[in-house]
């Protein structure tokens, strides 16, 4: 494998300065910027399933084979968050990096009292580890001492604990709140996922066969907004997984992978095509939710064996819930996790839908409780949003239908009712969010009925990703009262403008801020063409036409 971004198993890093953003290489992470500045420390973005932790591992092996950085750094240590949150007791940032290496501790040692400017620290997961309420700062210098984890870990952000040393930060949610945390020069790096290249190139080498390769891939290429989905490198391996059983000649099996959520169920039915008979599919499928939703409730993403229900021991469910060893110091404690963290997530949802409706009432009651405590933006960065988007997909009876007709289940009235309310409150407070809900409803009659006579729609300020573009469009289209969108300041691309063109035109005032106009040249000369379009606003000029 390559060491740049271009790579197909990682996809491109996006770093961004002064609202500027450039590709970055994987071995220029921690090159001085343009002023000669060298980041101490980077924060590395990115949904779920995109690729962060993998790209550390990366990292450690290509450091470990002296191909990446072995002039930089003497060391490099990589702390797993889901791992140290099985971690109970005080325990010092000596042993913790003692966790996963192969230096002996003398080793480590000398090398934190002589060289601590040559050792790099990759932290993966920070997310638990960051609330943006106000916590009492313990001050805590000496790597040897024992101290809680939350201690250590924002110590070593704020350059308390080894503060010649070097971080690399992954972190799911809005990365501003570990700017904050962090002390000196840092850098802020996302990962965006495969481009259409690397699509083409997993498609590739996942199915091998090359007719099949080009017959699928090249249905793929025409459904623009699946090929999209198969940027987020886990969506393009169930993608690929569910084709391989299911391709035909015609397009049907891809107009059912319409959302997050549909791929989702269509992967796990496939797994259940095989299962063993000796259980029944939905005793296997509530044992694993009632697993999943444990798990998160704890914050928890390794189980022990005690504590796994022999239920869930379906052949078939090994490739969801899967054997795995957690290292404590030097012993290896047996432990199951899912496979990632997504598809704790997604059958905590269905664990909800799955029960009668009375339970599953209470169960999204509780949920939905979770989601008061704290402010809008600290609730939607968490677990909770992904489940509650998974419940809006699966309260679509054509998600669902290929997971549950055939075994004579439907999903409680309630969970759609509580569904729908919850869109409509969440509109007043994050309006991305709130039509990510919708797509995943994806239900055009209730689309229209919840943005109702509203004319206005302000997303300004909001980085929109290429699959929130599908999302925006979608809405759009199902909305006709739509006159005037704000997309000023959201890091729109000409390729995520080309997305949104078709629903663009129906507004009367439109505004917009893009980097490198000459790139939107023809798009802003179609912009201007539309008939309805009165007022076009982009980077700091006005064109105004008379309707």
């Amino acid at each position: 494998m390559s060491k740049y971004l271009h790579v197909w198993s990682c996809g491109p890093l996006r770093a961004c300065a002064h609202q500027e953003v450039n590709v970055i290489r994987i071995d220029k992470l921690f090159s001085p910027d343009s002023d000669g500045s060298t980041p101490k420390s980077v924060i590395l973005s990115g949904d779920s399933g995109r690729g962060k932790s993998f790209m550390l591992q990366k990292i450690m092996l290509d450091w470990a084979s002296g191909e990446l950085y072995s002039e930089n750094f003497d060391a490099v240590f990589l702390l797993k968050c889901e791992e140290l949150k099985s971690i109970s007791t005080k325990k010092s940032l000596f042993y913790l990096l003692s966790l996963n290496h192969s230096l002996t501790s003398k080793q480590i040692s000398k090398i934190l009292q002589l060289t601590p400017e040559k050792v790099l620290i990759l932290i993966d997961g920070m997310d638990e580890y960051v609330s943006r309420r106000p916590i009492h700062f313990m001050r805590h210098t000496n790597p040897y001492t024992k101290a809680p984890l939350m201690v250590i870990i924002r110590n070593l952000l704020r350059r308390v604990l080894l503060p010649e040393s070097f971080l690399l930060v992954t972190i799911r949610s809005d990365a501003g709140t570990v700017m904050n945390l962090l002390k000196g020069p840092q850098r802020f790096t996302e990962i965006v996922g495969f481009s259409e290249r690397g699509v083409q190139e997993y498609f590739q080498k996942f199915f091998q066969d090359e007719q099949l390769f080009r017959k699928t891939y090249e249905i793929v290429k025409t459904n623009e907004s699946l090929l999209t989905a198969c940027s987020v490198p886990l969506l393009c391996w169930m993608i690929c997984f569910y084709l391989k059983k299911h391709f035909t000649d015609d397009d049907h099996v891809m107009r059912e992978l319409k959302t997050t959520t549909s791929i989702y169920v269509h992967f796990v039915s496939t797994l259940l095509e095989h299962h063993d008979q000796s259980q029944s599919v939905l005793t296997i499928l509530r044992s694993l939710g009632q697993q999943a939703e444990k798990g998160m409730k704890k914050q928890q993403v390794f189980f022990d064996e005690k504590s796994v229900t022999m239920k869930c021991f379906d052949a078939v469910t090994t490739l969801v819930l899967y054997k795995d060893r957690l290292k404590i110091k030097d012993n290896q404690k047996p432990a199951f996790r899912f496979m990632h963290y997504s598809f704790q997530e997604f059958f905590t949802a269905l664990y909800y839908v799955l029960l009668d409706e009375e339970n599953s009432w209470w169960k999204v009651s509780e949920l939905l409780d979770w989601m008061e405590w704290g402010d809008i933006i600290d609730r939607l960065t968490n677990s909770i949003a992904s489940v509650l988007l998974f419940l809006c997909g699966l309260s679509n009876e054509d998600s669902s239908n290929s997971l549950f007709e055939k075994h004579n289940w439907t999903v409680p009235y309630i969970i759609r009712k509580e569904m729908e309310s919850t869109i409509l409150t969440l509109q007043d407070e994050d309006n991305l969010f709130a039509l990510q809900c919708l797509y995943e409803l994806h239900d055009e009659e209730f689309v229209r009925r919840a943005l109702g006579d509203r004319v206005s729609m302000n997303l300004s300020n909001i980085s929109l990703r290429s699959t929130d573009c599908w999302v925006l469009l979608y809405c759009l289209q199902c909305w006709p009262h739509i006159r005037y969108l704000n997309l000023m300041y959201c890091d729109l691309t000409a390729e995520k403008l080309k997305i949104l063109q078709p629903a663009l035109c129906m507004c009367e005032t439109l505004r917009l801020s893009v980097d490198h106009l000459p790139e939107f040249g023809d798009l802003i000369k179609t912009l201007c063409e539309f008939k309805s379009l009165k007022e076009l606003k982009y980077c700091n000029f006005f064109i105004s036409k008379q309707s």
